[in-house]
Order: structure tokens, then C-alpha cells, then sequence
């Protein structure tokens, strides 16, 4: 007796990493539905968070040749988000990301690798402050979904530690108790939601 799959399924096999096939084509990144975000060790105890609240990004997919992936994304330094307005404003300064002279943060993939069934590095140039050095960003795919709009949508999640003096941002202040303000390594957060183009 064959076995015919069931709508459940088959719904099911286009949700796991394993059939990429059906997953080849253009996305756009949806920033209402991304985060952008940063961790940065604050007077060596504390941990501020923060984010970019505006940013443009797309991701071009094929599955016969992963190797061609291409992503790019463009963000606006000025949107950065602490919680905290005072902050922010330092954050905006020459101090830090000089965004003045620097308005955007940009990535531009140049490898993509997976790793696993659901895992992958995305390694590209990122630039900030004018600074561009290679980074290699593991990312793990959590499936894809139709919304109610019929959009299909990809979900994906990663994390990578820079170092700021990279950048060219050094700006710091000594504690009396020793150590600094602000610590050197940032961790960059990207929790992506993009839609695939009709």
C-alpha cells in the first residue's frame, strides 16, 4: 500500500532545514519583525542592551548552490536604541560611531557555509565608523512559514563577539576600582524575519 502524505506532512517538511529546494529566491528583511541588537559589558558588572531600529536588508537564496547566497543589510547608526536618552546621545557622538561623517553600518555577505541540518556561517564584510573587517556569523534557520498575508517568511537567529577597537571605537573612561566603563568586545544579536519576494 503506497503511502500518501498528509497536508500536515507535507506542511511539515517545508518547516525543517532539510528541504532547501523550496526555499530558493529573493527575501526582503522585515524590520518590524528583526531585532538588531547588541550587548555591550557595562562598568565590568552590568550588561546594557541595546538596538538599531532602523535598517533595510534583503537575502538572495539559491538552494542549488548555497555558496551564492547573498546578503546585505543597511543600517542607520542613528537609530541605535539604549533606553536611555542620555546615553544614546553619547552613543551617537564622535565619541563612538561619529555618525555624522558615518550615517550607516553595512554588511555585505561574502561566504556562506551550513554547518548542519539547521545551522550555518554567514561570514561578509562589516563596516562601522568606515572600518571593514571579514566577520563570521553562525546562524541557525528556524523554518519557514506562511503568515496571513500568504507572505512566505524565513526565520533565522545568530550572534557574533567583535571587538570595537577594530572599528576604530575606543573611546573609554577608567573606574577608580580598575577596569573600564565599557568593555572592548560587543556581541551583535540578529533575530530575521524576511519575506520572500512575489
Amino acid at each position: 500500500m503506497t503511502h500518501h502524505e498528509t497536508p500536515e506532512e507535507i506542511e511539515m517538511s517545508t518547516a525543517t532545514g532539510t528541504d532547501l529546494a523550496q526555499l530558493t529566491g529573493t527575501y526582503t528583511i522585515d524590520p518590524s519583525h528583526t531585532r538588531i541588537g547588541f550587548v555591550a559589558r557595562h562598568a565590568m558588572v552590568t550588561k546594557v542592551r541595546g538596538a538599531f531600529n532602523e535598517f533595510e536588508g534583503s537575502v538572495a537564496f539559491d538552494a542549488a548552490d548555497p555558496a551564492r547566497t547573498d546578503v546585505r543589510v543597511v543600517i542607520q547608526a542613528t537609530s541605535i536604541d539604549t533606553r536611555n536618552a542620555q546615553r544614546d546621545a553619547h552613543l551617537r557622538s564622535n565619541d563612538f560611531l561619529a555618525m555624522e561623517t558615518y550615517p550607516e553600518i553595512t554588511f555585505v555577505s561574502t561566504a556562506f557555509r551550513q554547518t548542519g541540518e539547521d545551522t550555518f556561517d554567514l561570514t561578509g564584510d562589516l563596516t562601522v565608523k568606515g572600518v571593514t573587517n571579514s566577520v563570521t556569523i553562525p546562524f541557525t534557520y528556524e523554518g519557514a512559514a506562511s503568515d496571513p498575508f500568504g507572505n512566505l517568511r524565513l526565520g533565522f537567529e545568530g550572534a557574533v563577539t567583535i571587538n570595537r577597537k577594530d572599528y576604530g571605537v575606543t573611546w573609554n573612561a577608567a573606574l577608580e576600582t580598575g577596569g573600564v566603563l565599557v568593555s572592548e568586545k560587543i556581541t551583535l544579536e540578529f533575530e530575521v524575519s524576511a519575506i520572500k519576494n512575489a
